[in-house]
């Protein structure tokens, strides 16, 4: 089962490759900008990367790039053959499925359409060499990186996510950390995305309201952080020495701190939220402890 960052990623991809091809048409039409129809049976990834390749060579110029990804069927190739006689474009492609591949090749000859298989020629030259016939599989070199491609997308949530960023967009996480100010919050995040999990992390502040999309979350993906007032205190003082220009009012106050703990761990009690103390607990192990606590639908394989 795919981890839910490879779902996110490829749902991303595909939302990509979707995009209408009037618009492309539009762009290419209005432009003296040459036209390249990247065609793949996967993510487009190995494409992507060695189109960039070339285009290193030609430094200063650019192409306008249409992307045209999961093309599996011989239908679907004819139809990017189309499009590609259309807008007087390139077609560069990574297929490697036989019948789609000669299918494209052929309806590109026959029609005069400029295209490069990127991969044909490696393929055939390895096969020939390990007396092997290529697997012809799609999306095959992303399977071989995916834990890799889920950790860096699940750090770009993180960061994009980092203290209640981006709210419309939290049913997306994974897990949701909330708590005070300096409960290990955003670094705990981080360590989660280093394990594939997308994590995002909302702080709870007494007197405001708690955001409607925190509550309309499955309660079971939402983690409070607590710890007790004196290692709190001890914490905000350190950050307001290092960050001398801080100067919110009872901040690092002992009783202020008190009052307000148990205001957030009402409204933790009140929503049916997990809670954790994290007081004197590194955050390696914090984190193996949230990834036992998500959902089995959602833990990272």
């Amino acid at each position: 089962m795919r981890s839910p960052a490879s779902k996110r990623t490829a749902k991303k991809s595909a939302a990509k490759s979707a995009r209408s091809a009037t618009k492309d048409a539009d762009l290419a039409a209005d432009s003296h900008v040459p036209t390249v129809i990247l065609v793949s049976g996967g993510t487009g990834y190995t494409s992507h990367n060695l189109l960039a390749a070339a285009m290193a060579q030609f430094a200063g110029r650019e192409v306008n790039v249409i992307e045209r990804f999961g093309v599996r069927t011989a239908r679907k190739a004819k139809a990017v053959v189309n499009e590609a006689a259309k807008l007087g474009a390139v077609l560069m492609h990574t297929l490697v499925d036989p019948r789609t591949r000669l299918a494209i090749d052929q309806q590109a000859r026959q029609r005069g359409i400029p295209y490069v298989d990127m991969l044909g020629p490696t393929l055939s030259a390895l096969g020939d060499q390990l007396a092997i016939t290529p697997r012809g599989q799609a999306g095959l070199l992303y399977e071989l990186h995916r834990e890799q491609f889920d950790r860096l997308d699940a750090v770009d949530f993180a960061l994009a996510h980092d203290d209640g960023l981006r709210m419309h967009e939290l049913d997306q996480a994974d897990v949701v950390l909330v708590g005070p100010s300096r409960a290990s919050k955003s670094v705990t995040c981080v360590y989660l995305a280093m394990r594939g999990v997308c994590a995002a992390n909302v702080p709870l502040i007494p007197g405001h309201p708690v955001p409607n999309e925190l509550i309309k979350l499955d309660p079971d993906r939402v983690i409070g952080l607590m710890l007790n007032a004196a290692h709190l205190a001890s914490l905000r003082r350190t950050r307001m020495n290092e960050m001398s220009h801080l100067g919110i009012a009872n901040y690092a106050d002992p009783a202020s701190i008190t009052a307000e703990l148990l205001e957030i761990r009402k409204l933790i009690t009140r929503h049916g939220w997990t809670c954790i103390d994290v007081s004197y607990k590194a955050t390696e192990e914090l984190t193996e402890q949230i990834i036992k606590m998500i959902p089995a639908r959602k833990m990272p394989t």
